[in-house]
């Protein structure tokens, strides 16, 4: 096949490339075309945005910015409250411990003196029966008792 345009003279295979290349131009254009009509859209949409109206929600914010402020001050209260409970409790444990203690050598002195007089008692009454038992003989031996 051969075409002739303007004194030019195109033979089969150039015919169909230069049909290409002028389809590929085309195409091109239209889709330079295209991305520059979105682009004037985008354009135009982004120069007529106005941002959404958030103060109700920087209200909201600070509300709970301040919610949060009480209970962190009300757990450090508490914290606090509950740090000293607990010291004064166990400033309580240690002098229950030194009473226990104390009360405990007083039992182990009063046992100690306990059996130290019941030792004694013991003794006495044991010194006192022999001594019953020497006068009961005295007296028994006694011819003047009259008892035989």
């Amino acid at each position: 096949m051969e075409v002739e345009y303007q004194g030019m003279k195109f033979k089969g295979g150039k015919f169909f490339i230069i049909l290409s290349l002028i389809g590929a131009i085309i195409g091109g254009g239209w889709t330079l075309y295209s991305f520059y009509d979105d682009y004037l859209d985008m354009k135009a949409k982004i120069e007529s945005y106005t941002a959404p109206d958030l103060s109700n929600y920087d209200e909201q914010l600070a509300v709970l910015k301040s919610e949060v402020s009480m209970i962190l001050e009300e757990v450090t209260l508490i914290n606090s409250v509950v740090q000293d409970q607990k010291n004064t409790i166990r400033d309580d444990i240690k002098t229950m411990k030194s009473d226990i203690r104390l009360q405990d050598r007083i039992i182990k002195d009063v046992e100690t003196s306990v059996k130290e007089m019941d030792r004694q008692l013991h003794q006495d009454l044991k010194q006192l029966e022999e001594e019953l038992e020497v006068n009961i003989k005295k007296a028994l031996s006694n011819p003047l008792a009259g008892v035989n």
